[in-house]
């Protein structure tokens, strides 16, 4: 039986000496003890065939049951799984970082599926991007055996065969994951724990809907905020409305003009601070509508695969004519507000009824 050096380490303010040391153990092949905020796992670099095979025979797991893969950004998701489809990138949106495990098509290996989860420990993540690797993390346990939710249960039936452990105390929530299994269609829950059933169909079931103009400043202000008034008036809670710019100042707020055409329909957008158009904005959204044809090509270059969810407002609330863009009122008179809310009001109640 080999040597297992432990450290203690706060899961608070972790030393980055110490997790340096231990990602340079993960980038070589070693096995690590880590812990996450579900419970303690065997964290292993995928990528090295030796530490992959080493990792089942500890665990006594069979080689047909693949090890889960732990990420520290969202975006990281893309380099693995293909074909995510909209419900997922919501749980992602609602649960990460957190206890959830989504199964995916793998990008790897043909036909094949890969579990990935983005989890929300201060170790955990920063050891995944020290590493520079891909990192598997099966529960630190033999299989069969309870999940450990502390270090005295990880390192029980695992010391000296494991390289290292880090002994940050009590896991924060103390159950495994759930996990939702994206790979084929209709999706399912292979595992309900952390996170409920109720709680996952609620953020599936839930629509988003994203108006974009150029700054987030005025015209997509002006949607958002007549929606919600709407969807308020109607007892709608199922649909969340959000807002943003292709190309702007991130954390702006509304236009002086935009506040006092909002205002006069009881409308308050004083707290408004502008963002930034971004994949994760897109690939949650139900549905996208722009102001104006270029907004819309902004978008397809960022994620062609928007195209079926992307609609020009007007276009969207079936509203004739040949001209389909809103103009952008930036720096025009008050006038030129109040006749752009004109039309977004148009367009806006007209959606109300198809939502």
């Amino acid at each position: 039986m080999n040597f297992t050096k432990i450290a203690k380490l706060n899961p608070f303010d972790p030393d980055e000496n110490l997790l340096k040391e231990v990602a340079d153990i993960l980038k070589r092949g070693g096995l690590v003890i880590i812990p996450t905020e579900t419970v303690y796992g065997i964290a292993a670099n995928m990528s090295n065939r030796q530490s992959i095979k080493r990792l089942y025979e500890i665990k006594g797991r069979p080689k047909n049951k693949a090890f889960s893969l732990l990420i520290a950004a969202k975006g990281k998701i893309d380099e693995f799984a293909k074909d995510i489809p909209l419900a997922a990138y919501k749980l992602m949106d609602k649960f990460w970082p957190g206890p959830l495990t989504l199964v995916l098509k793998s990008k790897m290996n043909n036909g094949g599926t890969i579990g990935i989860r983005m989890p929300d420990n201060e170790i955990a993540s920063r050891l995944i991007l020290l590493a520079g690797v891909p990192i598997v993390c099966p529960s630190a346990n033999l299989s069969g055996k309870p999940a450990p939710v502390n270090f005295q249960e990880a390192i029980k039936d695992l010391g000296g065969l494991v390289d290292f452990a880090i002994d940050a105390g009590d896991t924060r929530i103390g159950l495994e994951s759930s996990i939702v299994d994206f790979s084929f269609e209709p999706w399912r829950i292979l595992r309900e724990s952390a996170i409920k059933k109720e709680e996952i169909e609620a953020a599936i079931r839930k629509k988003i809907l994203l108006f974009v103009c150029t700054g987030n400043s005025c015209r997509s202000v002006m949607a958002k905020g007549y929606l919600e008034k709407k969807l308020k008036e109607n007892g709608r809670a199922d649909i969340e409305v959000l807002s943003c710019g292709v190309a702007m100042l991130a954390g702006m707020a509304a236009t002086y003009e935009t506040k006092e055409v909002l205002a006069k329909e009881g409308i308050d957008v004083s707290t408004h601070r502008s963002q930034g158009i971004t994949k994760d904005l897109v690939n949650k959204s139900d549905i996208i509508l722009v102001m104006e044809k270029m907004q819309e090509q902004r978008i397809l270059e960022i994620i062609p695969q928007a195209k079926n969810r992307l609609f020009l407002l007007k276009e969207f609330a079936k509203i004739n004519g040949n001209d389909l863009d809103i103009a952008d009122p930036i720096g025009k008179s008050l006038e030129f507000y109040e006749e752009t809310f004109r039309i977004i009001k148009e367009t806006v109640d007209k959606i109300a009824q198809i939502l």
